[in-house]
């Protein structure tokens, strides 16, 4: 049976997220395409891995949401929970199990974009209290942004009272073709979703430079979250191409809300094991940067060309994100999850290394000592010297001795005098070296414990 819209049950799924969003016209025909369902205690209304594109949303009773028998929340109906989709991740990440007997609603997602975009103006006589959120999200006929945000990465995975929060504090702004959104150089203040239009997103390398274009963004793409994460001016233009329609949530709304739960962090410590598992470990920073120095097995990709990177990544590989200091690798990690690439934040970045940085100049000293060591004059001359001291040591070799003369003798003791003279340089030499050997073998050896300790 249909839901009547002024109806009790009608009350309750027009407070549903996003349907309160939906002008009055909208959600009475939507009314008309939909029912309510019943359970009994002890069911299943879904369970993990189901990947049916659909919302669910308990409408009477009680249900848990459990994994392997763990129960993770308990939703009633009635309460704020309930205003949002259970579990509505695709493919499922738990099952929803019923407590007691439930009436629930079963929303696919193709049957809210299909909703036609009917003004405001045609019908008005209805709910009233709402007109102004209608009138916030309904003159142009792109109510489909809700639905497009749920199906976001990023967003699937906030938790619903976030959602909420976010969908009450969004501000809509206009811009005319032409206008400048965002001008390169700038402090990040909002974080934009493209509610209806075009943009070209551009760049400038430097002041004198002609301006690179580098991205088309159209309706329900997101940006501004790079300034926003790593705290740098606005490293991009955005101009609009055609006139749109901008929703956009503050900067501290955008960190509380979003930023904070969606990325996660990496130790030093875990960065191994990691990529014995297969990750990638990707560095952002310049060229230059990368060049003086970075981690073992990396690959660079500098962040303002990740964008146009991203279909060398593969999906169901993890990336390990370093950058100078993290705050860049926020920007990058938050990119990448946007585009369903798994994403994980080395912690401090380069900065926070434990002394890492020195490796490269103990690897060439050893390097120089090593050579040095394994020079043919200072192992072969020893052997020489040795054997013409045996010789002279023998017994039996007085004769021969004695056939040497005096001045032969003299000549082969300078000789001797002069190669233990040398052999006993080299040696002082070889001491030398070696003790910078190995002081540098203990000072590596300590970078190395700290790595594995950090």
């Amino acid at each position: 049976m249909t839901i009547a819209a002024h109806s009790e049950e009608g009350q309750i799924v027009r407070q549903l997220i996003p349907l309160s969003a939906l002008s009055t016209a909208q959600f009475n025909t939507l009314c008309l395409t939909i029912t309510i369902e019943n359970s009994k205690a002890g069911d299943f209304l879904f369970k993990r891995n189901d990947n049916i594109t659909e919302l669910i949303y308990l409408i009477n009773g009680s249900i848990s949401l459990q994994s392997d028998d763990l129960i993770v929340d308990t939703i009633e109906s009635g309460t704020e929970s309930a205003r949002f989709a259970l579990a509505h991740q695709i493919p499922r990440k738990i099952d929803a199990y019923t407590n007691t007997a439930v009436r629930f609603l079963r929303l696919n997602f193709d049957v809210l974009n299909a909703l036609p975009s009917i003004s405001l103006k045609e019908n008005t006589t209805m709910f009233d209290d709402e007109l102004e959120i209608d009138d916030k999200y309904d003159d142009d006929g792109s109510d489909d942004w809700m639905a497009t945000l749920l199906k976001s990465p990023i967003f699937r995975g906030l938790p619903p009272a976030n959602l909420q929060q976010i969908i009450s504090k969004l501000e809509e702004v206009k811009y005319e073709k032409g206008d400048l959104v965002i001008k390169q150089g700038d402090c990040g203040d909002f974080y934009y979703l493209i509610k209806k239009g075009c943009c070209l997103l551009s760049r400038r390398p430097s002041p004198n430079s002609k301006e690179v274009r580098l991205a088309q963004l159209r309706d329900h793409d997101t940006f501004g979250e790079d300034s926003l994460l790593s705290g740098e001016p606005r490293n991009v233009n955005i101009t609009a191409q055609t006139n749109m329609s901008l929703l956009r949530l503050s900067k501290d709304n955008f960190i509380s809300l979003i930023k904070q739960p969606s990325l996660k962090f990496i130790p030093y410590s875990g960065v191994e094991n990691e990529i014995v598992k297969g990750a990638i470990l990707l560095d952002v920073r310049t060229p230059d940067e990368y060049k003086k120095y970075h981690l073992p097995n990396s690959i660079n990709t500098p962040f303002f060309s990740l964008r146009m990177q991203l279909n060398t990544f593969k999906r169901g590989t993890p990336v390990l994100v370093i950058c100078a200091d993290g705050k860049t690798s926020e920007a990058a990690a938050f990119l990448l999850l946007r585009h369903k690439i798994s994403a994980l934040i080395i912690k401090g970045g380069m900065e926070k290394a434990p002394k890492a940085i020195e490796i490269p100049e103990i690897i060439e000293e050893i390097e120089f000592v090593s050579e040095a060591v394994e020079t043919p004059e200072t192992i072969e001359k020893p052997k020489l010297i040795v054997e013409k001291v045996v010789k002279l040591e023998e017994p039996g070799s007085l004769s021969d001795l004695q056939e040497i003369t005096q001045s032969t003798l003299e000549a082969e003791n300078q000789q001797l005098k002069q190669e233990i003279k040398k052999l006993t340089t080299a040696k002082n030499e070889l001491e030398k070296k070696y003790l910078v050997l190995y002081k540098q073998t203990e000072k590596l050896k300590a970078v190395l414990d700290k790595i594995k300790i950090s």
